[in-house]
């Protein structure tokens, strides 16, 4: 249902898209992680609101533990588990007070994985994205009841889509995300998350002009 007492919102995104290692753009450069293993990574919805505040700019576990409203011995074990799947790395080493440095991560350049999740691993990582997603809603209604500006928008129905149209929908969608993706841009970070889900099975395609049957 959406809600009719938060003004109607443009879509922005922010990095990383958690709908989205993508299959269709391989690269060729460097060494083809796991999906099970980033799958795994990111089965906590801590570990995803981790890797995205990382993507708005790279941040120390103190700096994140302000974030998260947490303590950062609380967040060691989940960084660690984004930096063994490849997702993050330590940037560089900040100096503090009497000789000490903290580290300070940043989103890894990570290979965009293949499809060979099996389905638990599947359901555990999208249950985590709802659940980071749900964190996000509240923590948003609770700072507009503390007299916050925060905008809150969310809508849930369907459409009956061919192949076709689909395929141009996604397609708009790109162009929306290509245009206000960039994290040096004015603005207010806002989590845009978008399902996309059929609902039942698909005909089969026509197969090619000339193709055997």
């Amino acid at each position: 249902m959406e809600d009719s007492s938060a003004e109607q919102i443009l879509s922005r995104t922010d990095a990383p898209r958690t709908d989205a290692p993508r299959t269709d753009a391989p690269r060729t450069d460097a060494p083809r992680k796991s999906w099970h293993g980033v799958h795994k990574a990111l089965a906590d919805p801590l570990r995803i609101r981790l890797w995205e505040w990382l993507a708005q700019e790279p941040r120390s576990a103190r700096q994140l533990a302000d974030c998260a409203g947490l303590p950062a011995d609380r967040l060691y074990y989940h960084l660690g588990q984004l930096e063994q799947a490849g997702l993050i790395e330590v940037a560089e080493y900040r100096p503090l007070a009497r000789g000490k440095v903290e580290r300070v991560y940043a989103p890894a350049e990570t290979e965009p994985p293949g499809d060979d999740a099996d389905p638990e691993d599947a359901a555990a990582f999208l249950g985590s994205v709802l659940e980071a997603t749900a964190m996000d809603i509240t923590s948003a209604y609770q700072a507009r009841q503390a007299g916050r500006r925060r905008q809150v928008n969310v809508h849930r129905g369907a459409l009956r889509l061919t192949d076709e149209a689909l395929a141009e929908l996604r397609g708009h969608i790109e162009q929306l995300s290509a245009r206000f993706a960039d994290p040096a841009a004015d603005g207010t970070w806002t989590r845009v998350v978008l399902a996309l889900v059929d609902l039942q099975d698909r005909p089969e395609a026509d197969p090619p002009p000339g193709s055997p049957a």
